[in-house]
């Protein structure tokens, strides 16, 4: 099996992401191997009786903003050569299936979760190499954002869902949403299974599939389809 990756994630509430890391998926990947999570409390980074994280904005404004120093010194305590930092932000890149793909390549990443109304500024200037946000809305912290993140990424690592191909037809993994699923029964409730996926013609089922993938991509996400070059057209 290749290295494991590395995953830290430091914050102020660690605990929640305690049940998290231990279920399915994430708890099974950690277990073969093939990741290994740590949670930091950023707290024990501080120097006053008061663990104190954050302070009130220079230049006035509502709410507090986190210090440098404590998060300066947390990521500094784990931190490898070539680690990505990860800020999580509204203000970041926005995170797509091709940037977890690009995340589930390296060897260890360490979120930065930001509370209040953000972070200081030479966090992002000087110790983030990179800045995510998971869409376009604001969020307590930063812990559920990176537990987004981490999900996506932990689950395109070798063998963790199964052997190789296992996501390979997911939604965004070729730029379309994925097609229709079926199980048994065959009927249910007056609702047919489509002929063509019992006919064990498998050119057929993958001309259909082909085709319900583009039909609701054109119907649901028709965005997507314009950042497809020269792809719109055929569809």
């Amino acid at each position: 099996m290749a290295e494991a990756l590395s995953i830290d994630v430091i914050t102020i509430f660690p605990r929640v992401l305690d049940g998290f890391l231990n279920e399915s998926m994430l708890k099974r990947a950690a277990k073969q191997g093939a990741v290994r999570f740590r949670t930091i409390d950023l707290r024990a980074f501080t120097s006053d009786a008061h663990r104190t994280t954050d302070d009130r904005p220079y230049g006035g404004g509502p709410g507090m903003v986190m210090k440098p120093d404590p998060l300066f010194e947390a990521v500094e305590s784990v931190v490898t050569p070539g680690a990505r930092v990860i800020l999580m932000t509204p203000q970041g890149r926005p995170f797509k299936q091709a940037v977890a793909e690009e995340l589930s390549k390296e060897k260890h990443l360490i979120f930065v979760c930001g509370h209040y109304e953000g972070v200081d500024e030479r966090v992002r200037q000087s110790l983030a190499t990179d800045e995510i946000s998971i869409g376009d809305y604001v969020l307590t912290n930063g812990v559920l954002p990176s537990a987004v993140v981490i999900d996506a990424v932990v689950r395109l690592l070798p063998d963790v869902l199964g052997g190789a191909g296992a996501t390979l037809e997911e939604s965004f993994s070729n730029g379309y949403l994925e097609y229709p699923q079926y199980t048994r029964p065959p009927e249910y409730r007056g609702m047919k299974v489509p002929d063509v996926l019992m006919s064990g013609n498998h050119g057929e089922i993958a001309r259909w599939r082909e085709k319900e993938s583009a039909s609701r991509t054109r119907q649901r996400r028709p965005d997507l389809l314009n950042k497809k070059d020269g792809m719109g057209d055929s569809l």
